[in-house]
């Protein structure tokens, strides 16, 4: 949703649209009154403007009756009136100052505001407590349904180049503060074309098998031979067993959680190509649309659908016993 007053454009299509609007209003007024400032004489005939047909039918060039003259008038001051107090003059932002996008954050803000109350005795529960009560996970549901499902799909069992949200493979972690991190700022993925470190397509091909026998997946034990050297390319990212670094977020390239697909020919391409990935913020602090009562419910349910991890548990802090008092000394 754009409005011209706030939107960053040109000032050659400013004063287009500031012209052509005065111009139109213009053109319209000259319109009118050159079509209804003549008036009849006393037995005038007005001007035909077509053949008589049916015998006595005519079309006459008859001034505009007086009240529909004043209609069209009254119709074009309105439009200047609506300009002079709204947008609609390129850039000028009108009187008034209103803004659609204005308009529907007011009303998005009373919602949350609603919401908010609805939510009050959860925002103080931590994300276990919320995630086993059925009503939070209803209210949870519904937010993930109009948010999230377009992405991860209404089971947020994902799909292509989206992460599957009910298993146990997180990259960048499924504790509770993980995933509401995840939520709240968004997550960046990447990984660069590595064809030419690896020798083009048939390089990718060998490298491929090799990482698929990392994972004791079918593969092609020739060409996985072949690509066991040139994969110190990926080592560096995945670890030489293939099972990558969870402190960096470089995924596990031996587990099936494969989101741009895990045969031979698509992990090549994502070799030969390279990924880019990643989950924008969602939060309004971030410049999403989420207050932090709603990251929070949806935090719970996303963390209950089967595939969060237990929040870490905190070190015991050792507590060092106090000495004790020396015994008053016997005299």
């Amino acid at each position: 949703m754009t409005d011209f007053a706030g939107s960053d454009f040109s000032e050659f299509w400013h004063y287009y649209i500031a012209a052509f609007t005065v111009l139109g209003i213009l053109f319209s007024i000259w319109l009118l009154s050159s079509q209804t400032t003549k008036k009849l004489a006393e037995g005038e005939q007005a001007e035909a403007l077509a053949p008589t047909w049916d015998g006595d039918l005519k079309e006459l060039n008859n001034p505009l009756p007086r009240w529909w003259m004043w209609m069209f008038y009254g119709l074009i001051f309105f439009g200047i009136g609506y300009l002079v107090l709204y947008p609609g003059m390129g850039k000028f932002a009108g009187t008034l100052g209103w803004t659609s996008f204005q308009e529907w954050k007011d009303d998005k803000d009373a919602v949350d505001a609603e919401f908010d109350k609805v939510m009050g005795p959860y925002k103080g529960q931590d994300i276990m407590t919320v995630a086993a009560d059925a009503k939070a996970r209803e209210m949870g549901q519904n937010l993930f349904m109009t948010y999230c499902s377009q992405c991860h799909g209404s089971s947020a069992q994902g799909g292509k180049g989206f992460p599957n949200l009910t298993d146990a493979q997180w990259l960048f972690g499924g504790s509770p503060e993980d995933i509401q991190a995840s939520i709240a700022g968004g997550r960046i993925a990447e990984m660069p074309a590595m064809g030419d470190a690896v020798g083009g397509e048939q390089g990718a091909r060998e490298v491929a098998n090799y990482v698929l026998s990392l994972g004791g997946k079918q593969h092609d034990a020739t060409l996985a031979a072949a690509g066991q050297a040139k994969y110190a390319a990926c080592a560096g990212c995945h670890g030489e067993d293939g099972k990558g670094m969870a402190i960096a977020s470089f995924p596990d390239l031996t587990d099936d959680a494969w989101q741009h697909g895990g045969s031979e020919s698509a992990i090549a391409q994502s070799i030969i190509k390279g990924r880019k990935g990643g989950m924008p913020a969602q939060s309004q602090a971030s410049g999403g649309m989420l207050s932090d009562a709603k990251i929070h419910l949806l935090t719970a349910y996303v963390w209950g659908l089967g595939g969060g991890k237990q929040p870490a548990t905190p070190a015991p802090v050792e507590v060092m016993a106090a000495p004790a008092e020396a015994a008053p000394a016997a005299y």
